[in-house]
């Protein structure tokens, strides 16, 4: 009779979040803020991280703010200084901060295009690598937060859709050098109800389905306890990825709608020019 080797539960009591102030990362905090952990909340937005901060200083956990932009290298390196000094070891680290434009792509613009993969690609990539320097064999998890589009691709999204690519194949990749495959974990979550679109542009038409912030934190949690290298919040889009194997012309029929709805934002969009 064959048995299954049931895979060891990851535990953890120091985090390191960033994207913490909203969205995602606010209903990861607001989760874990009822438990004995130490965590370090970090965001570029110093109002949203205070404030979110300052509602969770009466729970369980023992939480510090930083304010700090993870476009840069130097600013990573600073982020892991503070983690280290004010929680002394870091068991896992989320990297959630993340942002999208939502655009027909029809001009060149090195800059914007360094932002966006500075922060959703480089960024988490190299906290990654950071991770296992400073852990060595010691236990540890990384958490990427990806996006449904790494798999499937809508219009309109085209460049943060290719740093969520960026971002599974990487892991596919560096998983295969990892002694202990299991300490990188990625996240696809589908269109989330959150204020992050408001940053990919005014009055974007969101993707269907959406799923809550809390559910999708609820399903990060559970896939990091239960030590998971992909975290598929939403059933629906992972009873997609398995008939899609079996019906390619499926993407195709999701992707229909979606382009309907970013053709009449094209219109929309001229028409209040």
């Amino acid at each position: 009779m064959l048995r299954f080797k049931r895979k060891p539960e990851f535990s953890y009591r120091t985090i390191v979040l960033t994207g913490a102030a909203s969205g995602i990362g606010r209903a990861l905090l607001t989760q874990w803020s009822h438990r004995p952990l130490r965590i370090l909340a970090v965001d570029i937005d110093d109002q949203q991280l205070t404030a979110t901060v300052q509602t969770l200083a009466a729970t369980q956990a023992e939480i510090r703010r930083l304010v700090i932009d993870l476009a840069t290298p130097e600013n990573v390196d600073r982020l892991f200084d503070e983690a280290i000094k004010v929680l002394g070891s870091i068991d896992l680290f989320v990297a959630n901060a993340g942002f999208a434009y939502y655009e027909q792509l029809d001009t060149a613009d090195w800059t914007r295009l360094e932002r966006i993969f500075r922060i959703n690609v480089f960024s988490p990539i190299y906290a990654a690598v950071k991770m296992k320097s400073l852990n060595g064999s010691r236990p540890y998890k990384v958490v990427m937060t990806a996006s449904a589009m790494a798999y499937l691709a809508l219009p309109g999204y085209a460049i943060y859709a290719g740093t969520k690519a960026a971002l599974h194949r990487f892991a596919e990749a560096y998983r295969l050098e990892l002694d202990d495959p299991d300490r990188l974990a990625l996240v696809y979550p589908i269109a989330t109800r959150t204020q992050f679109f408001a940053a990919a542009g005014p009055s974007i038409p969101i993707a269907w389905p959406t799923q809550a912030a809390d559910h999708v934190a609820r399903a990060i949690i559970s896939g990091v306890e239960q030590n998971r290298r992909a975290i598929y919040p939403s059933r629906l889009f992972a009873t997609y990825l398995f008939l899609e194997r079996f019906f390619p012309a499926l993407g195709a029929v999701v992707q229909w709608p979606e382009r309907w709805k970013f053709k009449r934002w094209l219109r929309r969009d001229a028409g209040n020019r």
